[in-house]
């Protein structure tokens, strides 16, 4: 683990007092566990890009593409990187976010690296149930936990898995940032002994709310004065209280501690600034993720990781087009594509402070609530497309990529390119892939879906 630095690597906060703040933070002991390997990726990944592509995305139409028109009427693209099974639609060769400066950077067109990723064909949230889940309310709430009305979000079930290692660089004096969200709250929806791990919620526009420290605008005699009402007030509490009143006392001195980290320049993504850090400033991550919500997500993500962040969610898109999705899903998916090829670029040039690039280490995932259907046409009747219960919306055929998925460019499961029916046996619930997804971070997910089991088809 490296210590503090200059400017602050995963090892920040090195520093008298440090020590216990983290004991607040995390007051249990810490006793190492036995996690058994169930992956071949087994803590393969120090971060996870989690990206929901919102409102329900219409997968076919940009990956597992090599189907009828009626799942994707834009057809193939043209050429596309050698290796690549999964047949990449038209729309990611929509390359008018290249500029020329960007192009000069050397930030390669999409199809060029097709074969980084790898998708799985048939991800569904029920493979049990007797037809897709394409309630916008319930999917979403699949997507974000697991199950319908899902007590715990998959980030603080990370959070959670990772807490020993996070207790053990806080005996130390080191303050890791915990997984982090960037839209959609339910994703750290957590109660009773998870309350503690629920991520904070931040987007790249608004970090410097925490560019502060009470205690350092706080006189001594103040401060006292405040930890001793907390001290009493814990003591009181009736014992079925105690724990919501713990999270609180446990997510404020967490505020303190990460406030030192938040207060980073590293963090300033919008500073036009030339000084390069792990290997690429922040003047040029603008250039590269251009200036929109996503783009100043991905952007922080990416410097939050330069602190420990082990995971970041984040929304991209507004696909829920039951019209105009043929006039407008061209010009919407420009985005998709710059953030897509943008990470490539950026994960392969940054330097990772324990060794190697960052896309050595960090995975890269895009899902959604569900996908979408036309029963039959390339477009219903206002030239969109619906959700309903059928292959179509049921299957979310998602990618992946990033140096931890050793299966790049391969298509896993496969569909019928006439009708979507499967072909073998083989489909994957959100819950397998949501643990397989733990054990590359090496998260202990042992409380979390006994019924369901990860699996190493990302990893071989």
């Amino acid at each position: 683990m490296a210590k503090k630095m200059k400017t602050g690597r995963r090892g920040f906060l090195k520093a008298a007092g440090a020590t216990g703040a983290a004991a607040l933070v995390f007051p249990h002991i810490w006793v190492p566990r036995d996690v058994k390997a169930a992956t071949a990726g087994f803590d393969s990944a120090k971060h996870l890009i989690y990206v929901r592509l919102s409102g329900g995305f219409r997968f076919t139409t940009c990956f597992n593409g090599d189907v009828a028109d009626e799942f994707n009427p834009f057809g193939l693209a043209n050429n596309y990187a050698e290796g690549t099974e999964w047949g990449p639609s038209s729309l990611l060769a929509q390359d008018a976010w290249r500029t020329e400066d960007i192009s000069m950077l050397g930030v390669p067109a999409l199809t060029s690296v097709t074969n980084d990723m790898a998708v799985i064909a048939r991800v569904d949230h029920e493979p049990l149930s007797g037809s897709a889940d394409g309630n916008h309310q319930t999917g979403l709430e699949r997507f974000l936990t697991g199950y319908v009305n899902g007590p715990t979000g998959l980030f603080t079930m990370i959070n959670y898995g990772l807490r020993d290692r996070v207790a053990a660089a806080a005996a130390e004096g080191n303050i890791l940032l915990p997984a982090i969200i960037m839209g959609e709250s339910g994703m750290g929806r957590g109660s009773g002994k998870y309350a503690a791990y629920r991520p904070p919620m931040i987007t790249g526009s608004d970090l410097d709310r925490f560019g502060f420290s009470v205690d350092d605008v706080l006189p001594p005699w103040a401060r006292e004065m405040a930890d001793a009402y907390d001290d009493r007030h814990r003591g009181r509490v009736n014992l079925a209280h105690y724990a919501t009143v713990d999270a609180y006392l446990q997510s404020r001195e967490a505020t303190k501690a990460y406030s030192e980290i938040f207060r980073s320049d590293i963090l300033r993504i919008q500073n036009n600034s030339d000084e390069v850090v792990d290997g690429i400033s922040n003047r040029e991550l603008e250039l590269v993720f251009g200036d929109s919500g996503v783009g100043r997500n991905i952007r922080l993500a990416l410097r939050m990781f330069h602190f420990g962040c082990p995971a970041v969610f984040t929304n991209q898109g507004g696909y829920d087009y039951h019209s105009d999705e043929e006039m407008n899903l061209p010009d919407r998916i420009l985005e998709l594509n710059q953030v897509i090829a943008g990470l490539n670029y950026a994960l392969k040039k940054m330097e990772h402070p324990e060794g190697g690039s960052y896309w050595d280490h960090t995975i890269v995932a895009f899902g959604s609530e569900f996908s979408r259907t036309t029963r039959g046409g390339r477009f219903n009747s206002a030239r969109g497309s619906d959700h309903g219960g059928d292959y179509a919306t049921r299957w979310m055929s998602m990618p992946f990529m990033g140096g931890p998925i050793a299966a790049r460019g391969r298509l896993i499961s496969q569909t019928n390119p006439s009708d979507l029916a499967p072909i073998g046996p083989r489909d994957y619930s959100y819950r397998s892939m949501f643990k397989s997804l733990m054990d590359a971070l090496g998260a202990d997910h042992s409380e979390f879906f006994p019924a369901d089991d990860p699996f190493d088809d990302l990893f071989v």
